[in-house]
């Protein structure tokens, strides 16, 4: 009985124990398949991020050509790619939960990027900036005379420019009322005279922009002016000096002037500007103010007030050449100077009426600007005037010609965008130039 009953259980142990080697083998095939499965799935998730990969380079690619292709190609391009180029995850079968969760994720960033490449614009966007027509103008400088520096006006605009003018001549002068009859003896006066001037003159000036290219200007002058003059005549041995002190102020002559763009610069031309300026003898003229006889001193005659004009009317053509290499603006002016003509009374008293022509004059100005910074700028230049004879009833005055030069400097400070400080001094380098002239001028905009 003992027997039966061992053999019963060692059978049933048996049977149990090759039950349960049989499923550990099942087991073991189930989670190698798994495991097999799973590399698979793997595989492909590696394959569908290296084409992810791909198509984000590109992306970015396509984003970095945007601004080089033309609206149109943008567009085609943006189509094709859109019905073209499908992810390859849209085509794979679904994978179990463990390995779905990165594919999905992978298939959100592609499926934004593929939306913000469906958004792009296919052509520019936003609003271009207004194209600037305005034409090439001269390039500011400092003024240093009514005809060469500043800027044109612009047109509709009014420029009020307020002047102070300070000017200083002294040198000493031989007069010869007399004749020769041999080159080195004369008969009659040799006097020699001594003479400072100050003038001041104060003005102010308006000039209106009637295009972009061309303007008007009108100046009216108010002048002081006071002169001593020391004479000793050493022909007749006079032991003392006369001195002669004559001042004045009034209406000076009123200045008329236009000025136009002739040309834009381009092409390596430099800009020239025409000017055209006129003067009315609108002050007293040399020839309307009374003269004295000096005592002790035969035949001299010296003026007891002073002119505040020329007495003429003049005309003065000119064209400014402006050629700009930054930071420096070269500049040229070359200028032609005609006074008219006119019936003038004798100084003597005597009532007799002469032709005065007042000789014509030639004058070229060259200098250089520099900008120092955006508000200051300077420049230096060289004037030469030469006005020849005048003319008397026809006849030519010998030795009335002058030669006047001078050395420019100017400086410009923009006070602000409507108003401009320009301080400019002149130094005489020739005998008949005035020794030195200030000049402060202040242009303002409107």
């Amino acid at each position: 009985m003992t027997y039966k009953l061992f053999a019963g259980c060692l059978t049933i142990f048996l049977a149990v124990y090759s039950q349960a080697g049989r499923s550990s083998d099942e087991i073991l095939e189930q989670y190698k398949s798994l495991f097999s499965q799973q590399q698979k799935e793997f595989e492909k998730q590696r394959q569908i991020i290296i084409e992810q990969g791909k198509e984000i380079e590109k992306l970015k690619s396509r984003l970095d050509s945007l601004t080089q292709q033309p609206a149109g190609q943008q567009s085609t391009s943006n189509r094709a790619d859109k019905g073209a180029e499908q992810p390859d995850s849209a085509k794979l079968p679904h994978s179990k939960a463990v390995a779905a969760q990165p594919v999905d994720k992978r298939d959100d960033h592609q499926a934004q990027a593929r939306a913000e490449s469906g958004n792009l614009p296919s052509g520019p966007v936003g609003q271009a900036p207004p194209k600037q027509n305005e034409k090439p103008r001269p390039p500011e400088m400092p003024r240093l005379s009514d005809s060469v520096g500043g800027v044109l006006t612009r047109k509709g605009k009014i420029v009020i420019e307020p002047s102070l003018e300070y000017a200083f001549t002294g040198g000493s002068r031989v007069f010869l009322d007399a004749f020769t009859f041999l080159p080195a003896i004369a008969i009659g006066l040799i006097d020699i005279r001594q003479i400072k001037q100050h003038s001041l003159m104060a003005s102010i000036g308006a000039r209106y922009g009637l295009t972009d290219r061309l303007e008007i200007e009108a100046r009216v002058p108010y002048r002081a002016r006071f002169d001593e003059q020391r004479s000793r005549p050493v022909s007749i041995g006079a032991a003392i000096d006369e001195t002669f002190n004559a001042s004045g102020n009034g209406l000076g002559d009123i200045e008329f002037a236009a000025r136009y763009q002739l040309n834009s610069g381009a092409g390596g031309w430099p800009i020239l500007v025409g000017n055209l300026q006129a003067t009315a003898p609108t002050g007293k003229g040399p020839f309307d103010i009374k003269y004295a006889r000096a005592q002790g001193v035969p035949g001299a005659v010296f003026p007891t007030e002073v002119p505040t004009g020329s007495g003429f009317f003049s005309f003065e053509p000119s064209v400014t050449a402006l050629y700009a290499t930054d930071p420096a603006v070269f500049f040229a002016n070359l200028a032609y100077n005609y006074n008219m003509g006119s019936k003038q009374k004798a100084i003597d008293g005597s009532g007799d009426r002469y032709k005065v022509d007042p000789g014509y004059g030639l004058g070229l100005t060259v200098g250089m600007g520099f900008g120092i910074n955006e508000r200051s700028s300077f420049n230096i230049a060289y004037s030469h005037r030469h006005i020849f004879n005048t003319r008397i009833n026809n006849q030519t005055l010998k030795g009335s010609q002058l030669d006047i030069g001078q050395l420019l400097i100017g400086y410009a400070f923009k006070y602000s965008p409507q108003t401009t400080l320009n301080f400019s001094f002149a130094i005489g380098t020739t005998e008949d130039a005035q020794d030195v002239r200030l000049s402060f001028r202040v242009p303002m905009v409107f």
